[in-house]
């Protein structure tokens, strides 16, 4: 698999000797519950799909056989490490490429998590991209969503949800560590003020492509992700206590949702056109298409890596910190700090990548006064043919006041029009104001009068982060887990049911639990289906007694316990 090298940090490694007896088995029970709940409340492409991309009922999926599985549908899968930054996140999918963390929810959160699992990347995600126009919205929004800019505050909730999402999911978590986690994170979200638009579209792909209902008001189906790896809200969803709205761009990306709790209303969509024209209009008032001063402001709040491209076709990929205005308020230099690279058409030019502007650039936009055209359509034959040539002192005043002054040092052409000029012994001044001094080394002077488009992430990222991401190193598989006593019980009961141990070792196995576990529900579940089945009515009675007990001791458990009854009661349903 082809990984771009500025995603490829983000890649991991499925360790699948990692996944215990038990993490098998909260899979088994989610997805056989998903499988005869979804049959009737999930889009069409649902069940087909599951097969269809690489997903067994029975036992975790390889991402691998996965990668393969999509392959007919324009896609593929790779294994990511937990959360990532959106802008990465929505890079893999414009590149066709499901992101699917491996870990795996534990027993006591099989309901639902808030952090990236195999469950619900794998089993959520990928289904429903065997349908092609929905395929075609995903990858549509991971294009558009890539460019989206973040402010600095929402960048720092990004991280508190990152280690919010851990800490859940981490066994070793006390109650007053989650609790310090969600007050951290509440207090960034209270300091995050500004929405922006790549909160703006974070909230579309959450109220879509994984909360989203479609069809009928009155009688929708399931697509949305985080729906179809809930056995939870997946199955509560459909209740009159959830309000259900018609789809509208405006009310998606004006409402917020917490990771952490049941959604109380959901957005039904006609069909997935009406998603791809929907993600068409928000982008048509991003960054990227606008262009001009607003866009570039939101770069300077974003205090991340972002582009800016001159309608010469010049990108600056750095991370923007000043804007100098006119007394109208339009942005008349621009500047970045630390390393910065120039690019044409998403490639670096040669001798103008990071190493070159190591300490950041600066550059006039605007027009510059009696000249016989713009600079940026001066082409390389008007060049000669006006007298301009190399080793000649010339002067640039722009109409905003900025007056530049030095020796032409090399021009760059791009489509046979102007795009960079590079001065030595160089003075860039506003007024009094110095922006660039002789002693400073060489000018390269950005060509434009104005900026097109603002996006985040570099031009060209490839080469941006090239020397970030050091030669492939094979990543040895981690060892295996040792394995509690627990585990092996569930791994002899998954054996029994297999057939590779007599049905009659179930007998010491619920000994065992009975001694040692008592309140585990889920691997008597297990043996009351191995039992029913075999119709052993002694140990069937002894199982729905203790099930019934945990029910009545613990109210949380008793639709868990009860949806697994059902299905061990009525077989059929579960192998629809």
């Amino acid at each position: 698999m082809n990984i771009p090298a500025h995603l490829q940090p983000y890649v991991a490694k499925q360790q699948y000797q990692r996944y215990t007896p038990v993490n098998q088995a909260v899979w088994r029970y989610v997805m056989r519950q998903n499988r005869h709940f979804f049959q009737h409340t999930a889009h069409q492409a649902y069940v087909s799909g599951l097969q269809k991309t690489g997903i067994d009922i029975e036992q975790i999926p390889s991402v691998e056989k996965m990668n393969a599985c999509l392959k007919p549908f324009g896609w593929g899968a790779v294994p990511i490490n937990g959360l990532i930054p959106g802008v990465a996140f929505f890079d893999f999918q414009a590149r066709g490429l499901l992101p699917i963390a491996t870990e795996i929810r534990t027993l006591e959160h099989i309901q639902y998590t808030p952090a990236p699992d195999i469950i619900h990347e794998s089993a959520g995600h990928a289904p429903i991209l065997s349908d092609e126009k929905y395929a075609d919205y995903v990858k549509r929004f991971g294009r558009i969503g890539a460019k989206a800019l973040a402010n600095r505050e929402e960048h720092e909730v990004f991280e508190a949800t990152r280690h919010l999402t851990i800490v859940m999911e981490d066994p070793h978590s006390t109650p007053d560590m989650i609790a310090d986690a969600e007050q951290a994170l509440q207090e960034k979200i209270a300091a995050a003020t500004e929405v922006s638009e790549a909160t703006q579209i974070s909230r579309l792909y959450w109220w879509t492509v994984e909360y989203g209902l479609i069809g009928d008001l009155k009688n929708p189906k399931i697509y949305g992700a985080g729906l179809l790896s809930s056995i939870g809200e997946g199955q509560s969803c459909l209740s009159p206590e959830v309000t259900k709205l018609p789809f509208s761009l405006e009310a998606c990306i004006q409402t917020d949702y917490d990771v952490t709790k049941p959604q109380p209303q959901l957005f039904v969509c006609r069909d997935f056109d009406e998603l791809s024209e929907a993600v068409e209009r928000f982008a048509d008032r991003m960054a990227f298409r606008v262009g001009g001063t607003a866009s570039l402001q939101k770069t300077v709040r974003s205090a991340h890596l972002a582009t800016a491209e001159f309608n010469s076709g010049l990108q600056v990929s750095g991370v923007f910190t000043e804007l100098i205005y006119d007394e109208q308020g339009e942005a008349i230099y621009l500047r970045t700090a630390g390393p910065t690279a120039l690019s044409f058409e998403g490639r670096t030019l040669p001798g103008h990548g990071k190493a070159t502007h190591c300490d950041g650039f600066g550059a006039p936009i605007g027009h510059v006064r009696d000249l016989p055209c713009p600079l940026e359509e001066m082409t390389s034959d008007r060049w000669a043919d006006d007298g301009w040539s190399l080793g000649t002192e010339l002067e640039l005043h722009y109409t905003s006041g900025i007056k530049l002054k030095g020796i032409l040092k090399d021009a760059v052409f791009r489509n046979g029009r102007l795009i960079l000029l590079s001065f030595e012994q160089c003075s860039v001044m506003r007024s009094d104001h110095l922006l660039f001094h002789p002693d400073w080394g060489t000018y390269d002077l950005a060509i434009g009068s104005r900026i097109t488009s603002v996006y985040a992430g570099a031009a060209d990222p490839e080469t941006y982060f090239a020397d970030e991401v050091s030669a492939a190193i094979e990543v040895e598989d981690d060892p295996a887990p040792a394995l509690s006593t627990l585990d092996h019980l569930y791994q002899a009961v998954r054996e029994v049911r297999e057939g590779q141990r007599d049905i009659h070792s179930l007998n010491n196995i619920m000994e065992m639990l009975d001694h040692h576990y008592p309140e585990d529900w889920l691997l008597r579940l297990e043996i009351l289906e191995i039992v029913s089945e075999h119709q052993i009515k002694p140990w069937v009675t002894r199982l729905r007694g203790q099930l019934d007990a945990l029910r009545e001791a613990n109210p949380a458990l008793d639709s868990l316990i009860q949806n697994g009854i059902t299905l061990i009661d009525c077989p059929v349903l579960s192998k629809r």
